[in-house]
């Protein structure tokens, strides 16, 4: 399809006011501070609009347009990015601009989805209360006719939040071959048969994902549960993180409640392993809290509840850090724990390769320096922290 063709259908799409949400993404610049723009339909005044947020390195901007006027940036929107992803009611499109604007272009039916245009509404969930979903159903969140049980809704929730991090994570994904997704740490599951059943049932990908677990039985049991769901590229496997060597490259790394280093050892092989998209939920981080020396800190630090606090949001952040310097947009945002404490980090990191500046290399050092860390993650990554300076390595 030519260029002029792609911007008539989504002309045809949006001013029939059929859009769901969208996800703009891939700046052609590397300097551009612009990561993605997501759009989703909203009510001004009784008049239908699109929502933008701007999602910078540091910062999130709003601004809402007419649809003639979100329509006359099409033109400018395109010379910025390179990757597009619109949901519609009934149709997912997917396209990729080359350099030369030529069009890579992936169109999908899907089962019919309204956008909310209110501002005050009933949350939806990307998997629906009431819908039947198999692999629900035999992990014991639903009925058999599809209703969440009332024990299990806080599962189901965050079962939810969590695919909402991956719908998001779609568009840094590649689209020109089998997706490679690799689960750390899977334990029960929950969360690997949802990525799964998402991203191969819904939207349809050709994917291998498999789950990795110290757990024998654990293992044994999903594996039943994926076999007898015909999930046939989903596989279950007993292992650690430090000793699997099949994948030279994942496309997908996620790893929730690995304890303490052992999230900075799954996130180290994500890094070699080239991985496109981080999704990684820390656990107990212990590392840092035997580690701290900053008498201007002992205000805070001789409090064992607060230093433990501290501790662990220090690591996170400088394990986001670390990510950045190796060439990773990373962010740390709110996800629903249900196992700790009710919100707790997942530290999300998409690969765009881009080299630090001496800035960023200074600050994280003095950082590092300032609380006498020495962070796991930095180890494992220090071959490639010593390419970038000399600074980084200790």
């Amino acid at each position: 399809m030519e260029l002029h063709q792609v911007k008539e259908l989504l002309t045809q799409k949006l001013e029939a006011s059929a859009l769901v949400h969208a996800t703009i993404s891939g700046p052609r610049q590397k300097s551009n501070d612009l990561r993605r723009i997501k759009l989703k339909p909203i009510l001004l005044k009784d008049t239908y609009a699109i929502q933008l947020e701007f999602q910078y390195e540091r910062i999130i901007k709003h601004e809402n347009l007419r649809i003639d006027e979100f329509l006359g940036r099409l033109d400018a929107l395109m010379e910025e990015f390179r990757q597009f992803l619109f949901r519609f009611e009934t149709e997912e499109v997917q396209f990729q601009l080359s350099k030369k604007m030529k069009v890579s272009l992936k169109t999908t039916k899907q089962s019919p989805l309204q956008a909310e245009l209110s501002h005050n509404r009933k949350k939806s969930h990307l998997l629906e209360d009431g819908v039947v979903v198999p692999f629900l159903v035999r992990l014991g969140v639903m009925t058999e006719d599809g209703q969440v049980k009332r024990q299990k809704y806080d599962k189901f929730k965050q079962i939810n939040r969590f695919l909402e991090f991956v719908e998001d994570s779609i568009s840094a994904l590649p689209t020109d071959r089998t997706l490679r997704i690799l689960d750390f740490g899977c334990g029960k599951s929950y969360l690997t048969f949802a990525l799964y059943h998402y991203l191969s049932v819904v939207k349809g990908f050709d994917l291998k994902v498999t789950g990795l677990d110290l757990k024998k039985e654990v293992i044994e049991e999903c594996t039943a549960i994926a076999r007898d769901l015909d999930y046939t590229n989903l596989e279950f496997r007993v292992g650690d993180v430090h000793d699997y060597n099949e994948d030279t490259e994942v496309d997908l790394m996620v790893t929730l409640h690995a304890c303490d280093v052992a999230t900075d050892v799954a996130l180290a092989r994500a890094v070699d392993w080239n991985a496109s998209v981080i999704l990684s939920v820390p656990c107990c981080q212990k590392e840092l809290n035997r580690q701290l020396d900053c008498s201007p800190l002992d205000v805070m630090l001789q409090h064992g509840l607060i230093k433990e606090k501290f501790a662990s949001l220090a690591t996170d952040s400088i394990r986001a850090e670390i990510l950045t310097l190796v060439g990773y947009e990373t962010q740390l945002l709110e996800f629903i724990d249900l196992e700790h404490t009710p919100k707790n980090v997942l530290i999300r990191a998409y690969k765009n390769d881009r080299q630090p500046t001496e800035e960023k290399i200074d600050r994280y050092v003095a950082f590092r320096d300032l609380l006498h860390a020495k962070p796991y993650l930095a180890h494992e990554l220090s071959g490639r922290l010593g390419q970038i300076s000399s600074k980084l390595v200790q």
